[in-house]
């Protein structure tokens, strides 16, 4: 009975070490595409900025190998009480009830697991909130099936961008249903803020390879950020159901060079907008107030002087008085 045992957990061991092996082979023979979806991949898509790399050594170091051992103990217990305590094994069974040790063991050994990977997850969840200082900043809303980009860093206006329609999708040798006809260009290696909203319902910004997705609800505006290291193409789409054609929502980004981005913010029509300082800014400024608190308090010291002002100006404005002419 026992050598019977022992070969049965052999070769559920060994079962088990040969459908791992296969598993993992099997994503092996597809070389990743970057920017988009792989077929016949299994692992993620890989990444382009710092977050997405981080959520990726989040979830192939620290979670898989965990996933992996507790499915394999789930498994060879399983299988151990299968073939030790089944009838014919153990035709007289126990009477005891419960194992201290055992249920302690089981309460705490989780709780450590837990808190293990939770220092891992609050670190790339904080990641994700400090963003740098931006150097550009987007404005994406979700349309009932479309989207629209805005730049107000550059003066550009919203403008909409559809699915590429497969013909030209074809034509052109991009992939259909995640190529766009207008694309969001950014320029490699600069901090992008996004800002997220949805005009009619709920849709979703979400690009993979950058490792990002935001929720874009009407009445309210997301954030989001990025940073990528290398120039390309990537491809996104909307992840939050929206309707009958939620599946012609994708996102793509063009990562551009600096220079190629200035051209392209030039054929937009673009530009630096103009500094035009508001009073509470100068006001700021004279007062010598360097946070937001100290800037409104400014302001209102400033009003009165703002309000003589102009009451003085019609007497410096009216023409002197003419001498009356000789006789």
């Amino acid at each position: 009975m026992k050598s019977r045992f022992q070969g049965l957990r052999t070769l559920a061991a060994g079962l088990a070490v040969a459908a791992t092996g296969a598993f993992w082979a099997a994503g092996a023979f597809a070389e990743d595409r970057v920017g988009q979806p792989t077929p016949g991949a299994i692992d993620l898509q890989p990444g382009v900025t710092p977050l997405r790399e981080d959520a990726i050594f989040f979830h192939n170091a620290i979670l898989l190998p965990i996933i992996t051992a507790i499915t394999l103990l789930v498994l060879g217990l399983l299988v151990w009480v299968i073939v030790r305590y089944n009838k014919r094994a153990n035709p007289v069974p126990a009477r005891w009830s419960h194992n201290t040790p055992i249920e302690v063991a089981w309460t705490l050994v989780p709780v450590l697991i837990l808190v293990f990977i939770a220092i891992f997850s609050f670190k790339l969840l904080y990641a994700y909130h400090d963003m740098p200082k931006p150097d550009l900043t987007v404005k994406a809303t979700g349309y009932q099936w479309y989207w629209g980009y805005e730049y107000p860093d550059q003066n550009i206006s919203e403008f909409v961008s559809n699915v590429l329609p497969e013909d030209q999708a074809k034509a052109k040798g991009v992939p259909f249903r995640l190529a766009a006809t207008e694309p969001l260009v950014v320029p490699v290696n600069k901090t992008v803020r996004v800002l997220v909203t949805g005009a009619d319902v709920i849709h979703a910004f979400a690009v993979p390879s950058f490792g990002v997705i935001t929720d874009a609800v009407p009445g309210r505006v997301n954030e989001t950020w990025f940073k990528a290291d290398r120039v390309g193409t990537f491809y996104g789409n909307c992840r939050e159901l929206c309707g009958v054609d939620h599946a012609f929502m994708p996102i793509e980004v063009r990562v551009v060079t600096q220079a190629e981005f200035d051209q392209w913010v030039a054929s937009k029509g673009g530009g630096k907008p103009a500094a035009t300082p508001t009073a509470l800014d100068a006001a700021a400024t004279a007062a010598g107030a360097t946070n937001t608190e100290a800037a409104p308090a400014a302001a209102d010291a400033a009003q009165p002087a703002a309000a003589a002002a102009p009451a003085a100006q019609p007497a410096a404005t009216q023409p002197a008085p003419t001498a009356p002419a000789a006789k």
